[in-house]
């Protein structure tokens, strides 16, 4: 009964896939994270190198939409089809998932190569930093399957209840890349590209091992060849669930826009390298959080399916008390040391002095995240899309990109771009998780107080 998350404790339970799955998720982050360390403190570059990574973030946020569309919106409905033990189905929906991001993924690689100089430029790139920009997602873009696959099937490996080789997954690739990094560029000195090279590299031995496993004997419910083809009606319900986790990336990446043209505007490449910085410090700050409520929802989804209406309850308080306890610590210590995290990524003097005054700004509301994630994860766990999309597109769309651009307008200058981050976390945090009580708590105590003591 280890796979079976009707039994036992629903902390328990949760905690066996989060921790596991934050770990795995912290590795998977490193693939980036540490291309922008390195790169950062590149010699003779001013900052620029930074900079123009950083104007590729939208790219790489887009990949991750398409990523999140098909392995989080096919993995919550493979776990109800598991709870209901409904196992044809369930390897039906691994099939069609597994074909829709690789086809998808080859399809992002050839429309980013075909417009890979408007788009940079349309995404904050000055003269300056165009280049480094333009020869890093060359390279980083051959790895697009290797992106999608490893980590959109992962879902389904941790899905399965086996957290711990969901992070072996992603833990020999991030070890690689943590190796080829500072060799490629500073012994092999082969600058970005080289970043970008060990990478793709990383993520190839990634994707892998999820293949292998997937489709080798532990698997409880393996990837057959047989289901790997399109089906029109499980890739309705696919993109239905998973249309939640693509626009919160997809509207990362059109913020991640707007604010790069904002700043760009306003104050320059200084401003858009700290950018750069925030949304890396943010990466990994969220991502505990992030990893305890992913982690939750096939625990939480397996439990809806077997109709077990007070657990599920139990693990959405689980997981509140959690991430907001999490949450908190982490806005106290950015808040505290913002200068630590700035000299993580960049040596340069002007970037760190103006990045640690907006790093308090931009990590102000960060701890009403949790109230974010938490009736965003409850409401994707059990199916219910509509709510999922709507309070995607709130936060991002409805308020982040409007005051972007109309608080630099008030007065507000530069900080403008960074004071709409804390308000978003506030207005969409409480909206969000007040509606998933008024909604989908009610109805799971109405369902349990009808089911037999």
């Amino acid at each position: 009964m280890e796979h079976d998350f009707s039994k036992g404790g629903m902390g328990k339970n949760i905690l066996l896939q989060a921790v596991p799955l934050t770990i795995a998720q912290l590795i998977q982050l490193l693939y980036n994270v540490v291309d922008r360390i390195y790169i950062g403190h590149l010699p003779d570059s001013d900052g620029l190198a930074l900079t123009g990574v950083g104007v590729t973030f939208p790219v790489i946020s887009l990949v991750t939409a398409f990523t999140n569309l098909f392995g989080m919106g096919g993995s919550p409905l493979f776990s109800i089809a598991r709870g209901e033990g409904d196992e044809k189905r369930a390897g039906k929906i691994l099939g069609a998932s597994a074909w829709l991001l690789f086809c998808s993924s080859i399809g992002i690689m050839a429309l980013c190569y075909a417009l890979m100089r408007p788009l940079l430029y349309l995404f904050g790139a000055s003269d300056n930093t165009y280049p480094y920009a333009s020869e890093y997602l060359s390279y980083y873009l051959l790895g697009t399957a290797f992106s999608m696959v490893g980590t959109g099937l992962n879902f389904f490996i941790n899905a399965q209840g086996f957290p711990r080789v969901g992070m072996c997954t992603t833990l020999f690739g991030a070890a690689l890349n943590i190796v080829l990094d500072p060799l490629f560029l500073f012994v092999f000195h082969m600058g970005v590209k080289g970043a970008a090279i060990a990478t793709v590299i990383s993520q190839g031995v990634s994707a892998v091992w999820v293949v292998r496993f997937l489709m080798g004997k532990r698997a409880i419910i393996p990837l057959r060849r047989e289901d790997l083809h399109f089906s029109p009606k499980l890739t309705k319900e696919i993109c239905s669930l998973g249309l939640s986790g693509f626009i919160m990336s997809a509207t990362n990446s059109l913020v991640q826009v707007v604010c790069n043209a904002t700043l760009n505007a306003t104050g320059g490449d200084l401003y858009v390298g700290v950018m750069t910085v925030l949304n890396s410090v943010r990466d990994i700050t969220s991502l505990p959080v992030n990893g305890i409520t992913s982690g939750a929802q096939p625990v939480l989804g397996f439990n809806y399916g077997a109709r077990e209406y007070g657990r599920v309850k139990k693990g959405i308080l689980f997981t509140l008390a959690i991430g907001a306890a999490y949450s908190v610590a982490a806005w106290a210590l950015v808040i505290s040391l913002p200068e630590f995290f700035m000299r993580m990524f960049t040596s340069q003097p002007e970037v760190i002095a103006h990045g640690a005054d907006a790093l308090k700004i931009y990590f102000f509301g960060f701890f009403l995240m949790a109230l974010q994630f938490s009736g965003q994860s409850t409401f994707v766990a059990l199916g219910k899309s509509r709510q999922a999309i709507f309070f995607s597109l709130l936060r991002k769309v409805v308020i982040v990109v409007p005051l972007t651009l109309l608080l630099p307008q008030l007065g507000f200058g530069v900080n403008g771009v960074f004071l709409a981050e804390p308000i978003s976390n506030a207005a969409g945090g409480i909206l969000c998780f007040t509606t998933m009580i008024l909604t989908v708590w009610r109805k799971l105590s109405a369902a349990e107080a009808k089911q037999p003591a």
